[in-house]
């Protein structure tokens, strides 16, 4: 898997974590730098500790996976980018978030918002050799797209977040859909 795939998926990846740092932006409008870095910082972590996991487990089924692997990245992605676009209409990630600061809300919004980083992951077994590179670049992704996120919640209002998560599934609709298309060697 090349970088510019990788980037593009860590960018699809990113865009749950930018819809809750929007609403704790909405949430804190008086939020600070550091207390910002700090939603931020967990975010990122659980998005790069997920992909980690689903490698790990993914790599214990290679062999097993390897002959249809393509279409299960596919179906991976597919799931995961439809789920993305249906909820961006359903106005679930409009809703406001308690206390973003406390430890206990942001693991819990880092767990939600990275389960698709874990079937991610589970797809990087089959697909990409440097997995250190993909979780590194997932990872700051998310911490830039969380901090921006958080910055334009308090700027702003909740419509962004319905547009972030269409993009966000697009894109990962379209990299499931590449990987697959390469795999069956319909181009190069």
């Amino acid at each position: 898997m090349e970088y510019l795939t990788v980037f593009l998926l860590a960018v699809g990846l990113s865009f749950d974590s930018f819809a809750v740092s929007v609403c704790s932006g909405l949430s804190l409008p008086k939020i600070q730098f550091f207390q910002a870095a700090k939603v931020a910082s967990v975010l990122a972590l659980v998005q790069g500790t997920m992909p980690l996991l689903g490698w790990l487990v993914g790599k214990s089924m290679a062999k097993i996976i390897e002959p249809f692997d393509h279409w299960v990245v596919f179906g991976l992605l597919l799931l995961i980018g439809g789920k993305m676009i249906v909820e961006s209409f359903s106005g679930e990630s409009k809703k406001a978030i308690q206390n973003p600061l406390a430890l206990k809300v942001i693991l819990f919004l880092g767990l939600a918002t990275s389960i698709d980083a874990l079937a991610v992951g589970f797809s990087f077994a089959t697909i990409l050799e440097k997995v250190l590179v993909a979780i590194l670049m997932i990872a700051s992704v998310t911490f830039i797209a969380s901090m921006l996120g958080i910055l334009l919640g308090k700027k702003t209002g909740p419509h962004v977040n319905q547009y972030a998560e269409i993009i966000g599934g697009i894109i990962l609709i379209s990299i499931g859909s590449k990987i697959l298309i390469e795999h069956l060697c319909i181009c190069k």
